[in-house]
């Protein structure tokens, strides 16, 4: 299963029940580039699902990523 894969097939539909979302913009090297909208978009905590996420990334897919989280507003109107 690749990164892209992972992220929007596992994820998503974990956040999605929170209120939020997010979307996969790339991966370079270590770099993942992860598009947070929703109730994620205003997460005062983002810092701990984005630590979250890499841990289960390397959980699951046995990789070592480090998370740029990048907010788009205005939340759900541009999805």
């Amino acid at each position: 299963m690749t990164v892209q894969s992972y992220v929007e097939n596992i994820l998503q539909p974990k956040l999605q029940g929170d209120g939020g979302w997010v979307e996969y913009a790339g991966l370079e090297g270590e770099k993942l580039t992860l598009i947070f909208r929703g109730e994620c978009s205003k997460c005062l905590i983002l810092h701990r699902c984005t630590d979250w996420i890499e841990q289960q990334i390397k959980l699951d897919l046995k990789k070592t990523v480090k998370v740029q989280a990048i907010r788009k507003k205005p939340y759900f109107q541009d999805v």
